[in-house]
């Protein structure tokens, strides 16, 4: 079985400041290490239940976080920005299942670790067909249409309650931290949320072996995106996308048939919008 992990940041262990996460701050480098050992976990976990072949996606800024001189070597690392399908790339090439590690909740959750979506100072909010979604969403739609589902993620008890809403109660969850307030939370050591990702992994890796793990995620077509951007100017360069549209307010429209379209035009957009 081929396994994708993608992975974020802000829901790595310990993390609760945008500083722990910036490449520009002396704090970054701790936790690129710590990023590393939580995608580890989840690669053991893989492998424990049977994977053949895992890579893993560094989803977060720049997409070069992960310390390849310190990551399992029977893994590959899709590294590097922009990829096509960037957070998820890799998930076209015929991927039985993807695990998140270290995802965060939607912009605007309550007690969710650095909540935003994509970008915290460019979009306020994101809905397709009418229902808000945070990345977690977002990159499994993408996932859904090449028919591979979501089947573990890790991040605090906001994420966790997230993708289970998104992807159903077969979903794995490993929660490393319970946030009190967007940069606020009691975390777990890194000894014990290692434990935590690889049985996590483990076990939702015998699920998609008993074909008990939840379904690819699907969004009906047509696909109607809306965005809020933060500034009316922001709103004003995203209207500029062929085929977009100014709605209410801050808040721009895209329509199309299949997922990988709005997902490219979701991240066209937020780059117009700089």
């Amino acid at each position: 079985m081929k396994i994708l992990i993608a992975a974020d940041m802000e829901g790595i262990t310990g993390v609760v400041s945008w500083d722990q996460v910036n490449p520009n701050h002396p704090e970054y480098s701790r936790f690129r290490k710590l990023m590393t050992a939580d995608v580890n976990a989840a690669i053991r976990g893989a492998f424990a239940e049977g994977a053949t072949s895992v890579a893993v996606t560094d989803g977060h800024n720049n997409g070069r976080n992960i310390l390849i001189e310190e990551l399992d070597s029977r893994a590959t690392l899709n590294s590097g920005s922009p990829s096509r399908l960037s957070m998820v790339h890799g998930v076209d090439e015929n991927v039985d299942g993807v695990m998140y590690v270290g995802y965060h909740g939607r912009m605007g959750a309550t007690n969710a670790i650095l909540d935003h979506t994509w970008s915290d100072e460019r979009l306020s909010g994101l809905w397709i067909n009418d229902r808000a979604f945070g990345e977690s969403g977002l990159n499994g739609a993408v996932c859904g249409h090449f028919d591979a589902p979501i089947i573990m993620a890790s991040g605090d008890q906001t994420l966790c309650a997230e993708v289970r809403d998104f992807f159903g109660a077969e979903i794995e969850t490993a929660q490393v931290k319970k946030a009190a307030s967007r940069m606020s939370a009691e975390c777990l050591p890194p000894a014990v949320t290692s434990k935590l990702i690889e049985e996590a992994a483990m076990r939702a890796m015998k699920k998609l072996k008993d074909k008990q793990a939840p379904k690819p995620f699907k969004v009906s077509a047509p696909i109607t995106m809306t965005i809020e951007f933060g500034q009316s100017d922001m709103a004003d360069k995203a209207a500029l996308m062929p085929h977009a549209k100014r709605t209410t307010d801050r808040r721009v429209e895209y329509v199309a048939d299949d997922m990988v379209t709005i997902y490219l035009a979701f991240r066209a957009m937020l780059s117009l919008a700089r």
